[in-house]
């Protein structure tokens, strides 16, 4: 994979997780609403860097989709609280993609401050440490 395809993938994968994180918020109230909002923002922050990054290597963005498949219906605050888990999971091996694509020294700086950040809100969800965020398992 080379860094426009890596980049196009966390793009993808940005858009998934504003969906997703956007789904679960219907469920969550109090501070995990209000976690759920700081997370919607990052994400929302970070698909619009990468859209310019895009645009800057003179490529077109990839289009979010209109809807996307979620691992499990979210139907309460658990659900939705596991789905976000999920996002950051899969955010966080895109990052760990891009990582490794990375040709330009500012767009691997990017995607180690996202994958760091990823590997860090995957705690506060309910998360377990791992010794390589991002890495397949």
């Amino acid at each position: 994979m080379n860094q426009v395809e890596a980049l196009q993938a966390a793009l993808a994968g940005e858009h998934a997780a504003l969906y997703g994180v956007g789904v679960a918020g219907g469920k969550l109230r109090g501070s995990r609403f209000t976690a759920a909002t700081a997370a919607f923002e990052t994400h929302r922050t970070r698909r619009d860097r990468l859209s310019a990054l895009l645009v800057a290597a003179g490529e077109t963005p990839a289009a979010a989709e209109p809807a996307y498949t979620l691992p499990r219906p979210v139907t309460n605050a658990a659900t939705a609280t596991a789905l976000v888990l999920v996002v950051e999971q899969r955010i966080a091996a895109v990052y760990g993609d891009l990582v490794e694509a990375a040709e330009d020294a500012a767009v691997r700086i990017f995607a180690v401050e996202s994958l760091l950040d990823a590997a860090s809100r995957q705690l506060a969800w309910g998360g377990a440490p791992v010794a390589f965020p991002g890495a397949a398992p």
